[in-house]
Formats: structure tokens, C-alpha cells, sequence
């Protein structure tokens, strides 16, 4: 066993609006806790660099990414994954949108660009193209061409403002 894993923490957070309480290796990335520890298998481990975005998670509103965020940095925090926004219904519309514009095909990279997608929504302005192209730029997707996705995002945008359909 590494001496990274032999010391353990006790953290206190908030998971989709649930109280957890775990005692955690000092070295567990957040998403290793979330998938192994919780059962939340929808954000996905892929480049483990924090490059790719598939491993993206909301703590304290914010999108991180849980392959660079350790489980013990958690503590205190309040942490968002896609199965919660799905429950609470928050991003339902999103869903919907990539489902009517076909932005998603395999679907690895659909929990990541969903949670990022619903942070830029969340700040309630409708993003430009280019600004969601920016904010989106961080998560990677190797089918669709990205189209669709901006697609989609845009739509739920104008959607949520009052000016146009989901």
C-alpha cells in the first residue's frame, strides 16, 4: 500500500443534496469516492489530467473537475454529480435538448458536457455561441462534432430566457 492511501480523513459534505459522512484515503481523487465509495458512476474517469472534462462535477456551484479534486478537499462542501441535477430536474431540459439536436452519440463525454453546460446556464444571461464554445472548451468529445452540442446548449438558453423553444 503507498504511503498516500495508508492515512485516512474524515469528511463531512453535502452529495446531491444528501448529508455524507466518510472516512477517506488522504490520496482518493473525488471521483474515485464518488464512483467507488457512493456509487455514482455517471461523471467518468477518462484522461485523469483534468484535460478531457468527462470527470466533471459541480462543488459549491462551480464545475471541477474530480480527477484533479482530492475527496478530503470535499470536506464541508456541497457537491452536485449529473445523477443529482437529473433527480432535482435542473438540467431536464438540457437532457432534452441533446436527445431532440442529437448532441451526444456515445455518450462518454455527455455527463461532463451536461454538468459544465448547466454551470454556464445557471449564471441565467443567454451565452453567444462563442461563449458557450469557450465555456464547453475544456470537455472533449470524440463524435459529434461539437455542433450539436452548442446546438443544443443555445437552445436551452434562449429556452430558459422566454426566447425561443427547448
Amino acid at each position: 500500500m503507498t504511503e498516500m492511501f495508508r492515512d485516512k480523513i474524515d469528511v463531512s459534505l453535502t452529495v446531491n443534496g444528501e448529508p455524507v459522512e466518510a472516512r477517506v484515503p488522504a490520496g482518493q481523487h473525488m471521483i474515485d469516492f464518488l464512483r467507488l465509495e457512493l456509487g455514482l458512476t455517471g461523471a467518468h474517469v477518462s484522461c485523469e489530467h483534468g484535460v478531457c472534462g468527462a470527470c466533471t462535477i459541480r462543488v459549491d456551484g462551480d464545475a471541477v473537475r474530480g480527477c484533479l479534486m482530492l475527496a478530503a478537499q470535499a470536506d464541508g462542501a456541497e457537491v452536485w454529480t449529473v445523477e443529482g441535477l437529473t433527480d432535482t430536474n435542473a438540467i431536464s431540459d438540457l437532457q432534452d435538448a441533446f436527445v431532440a439536436r442529437n448532441a451526444l452519440q456515445c455518450g462518454f463525454c455527455t455527463p461532463g458536457m451536461l454538468v459544465a453546460a448547466e454551470e454556464l446556464l445557471s449564471k441565467g444571461d443567454v451565452p453567444s455561441r462563442a461563449e458557450i464554445r469557450e465555456h464547453l472548451s475544456g470537455n472533449y468529445c470524440r463524435c459529434t462534432g461539437y455542433e450539436a452540442i452548442i446546438d443544443a446548449v443555445e437552445s436551452v438558453a434562449q429556452g430558459r430566457a422566454g426566447k425561443g423553444k427547448t
